[in-house]
């Protein structure tokens, strides 16, 4: 007997499970799967470069919660309207809610603090997370299906996603589209574009691009950034769920527009820019604690009698 396949991608029946008394929810188990991917691919990438392995488990004990913390309250602020109506709606995180882009502005600004405190190289080590987080953001939204949300306009494609109708009320769409069944999933469009980009990067880094036979860091993390908010100013025009809309146009899509032309100077501008490679280097072989192995981010090696010493 030959069995029709689907016209559309069906909606999960379930979004958690339960192992004991712990209730599991595929949304959260999404984004330890990211992180734990995202550590694994940072910890080769770093040691390729001669880094310590190690200090990336200390970067991500710090900058993960930073990383969600930035997470929701960038979703609290510009989607005030979705918090949940409980006393901890605002920390509910496991109902799904966290923007990327405050998320990784504060991992980001922790991560370096912890970097400086190790005495590694900021930049050199931003080059080498910046293919991991896009696998890290890949597969966190994978969760996002799980909650049946982040979907975009309606579509008769083969591939539109299923949604229930109390999942369509809730996701604050308009009423025009509250009695169409199936919708862009533009979940799977940036999983797709998340993983094509890290490919992108990481042969980019290898290879070098164009005239650049040598990308000079942070070159990479600023196509990471352009390119994924480039991506994102797309996915935002197909985006219908609940958003701040500022002379018509969704709040993100200004932000996406905002950080595609910034990571674009910073690439331009990091390349141009003469890097000490040597310095570089050497900051990243430095060990755990020790600040003294390498001078500051471009600046010139000085001569001194006292250069083994670390400093405080």
């Amino acid at each position: 007997m030959v069995t029709a396949l689907p016209g559309h991608i069906p909606s999960p029946s379930f979004n958690n499970f339960h192992i004991g008394p712990l209730d599991i929810h595929f949304y959260a188990l999404a984004y330890l799967v990211g992180i734990a991917a995202a550590i694994i691919i940072t910890r080769r990438r770093w040691r390729a470069v001669g880094g310590d392995p190690d200090i990336v488990g200390d970067i991500a004990l710090w900058s993960v919660p930073a990383g969600i913390i930035g997470g929701r309250i960038y979703f609290d602020i510009t989607t005030p309207m979705d918090i949940p109506h409980v006393w901890y709606g605002v920390f509910a995180v496991w109902d799904g809610g966290l923007g990327i882009w405050g998320g990784i502005f504060l991992a980001a600004v922790v991560g370096l603090w912890r970097l400086r405190r190790h005495g590694v190289s900021g930049i050199l080590f931003m080059d080498a997370v910046a293919p991991a987080l896009l696998v890290a953001q890949g597969i966190g939204r994978i969760g996002n299906y799980f909650n049946k949300e982040l979907f975009g306009r309606p579509t008769s494609l083969p591939w539109g996603l299923e949604i229930p109708y109390q999942y369509r009320v809730s996701g604050g769409i308009p009423a025009r589209y509250l009695n169409f069944p199936t919708f862009q999933p533009t979940f799977l469009y940036e999983l797709i574009f998340d993983f094509a980009w890290a490919a992108v990067l990481v042969w980019i880094g290898h290879h070098g691009l164009g005239r650049l036979r040598t990308i000079k860091p942070p070159g990479l993390f600023a196509l990471y950034v352009f390119g994924y908010s480039a991506y994102r100013i797309f996915e935002e025009s197909l985006r219908i769920d609940s958003s701040v809309y500022f002379l018509g146009l969704r709040l993100n899509t200004y932000i996406a527009s905002a950080l595609a032309i910034i990571g674009a100077v910073w690439f331009y501008r990091s390349q141009r820019r003469t890097l000490h490679e040597g310095a570089l280097v050497a900051k990243a072989k430095a060990p755990p604690g020790d600040t003294a192995t390498a001078p500051p981010d471009g600046a010139e090696p000085q001569e001194s009698q006292n250069s083994e010493q670390a400093t405080s």
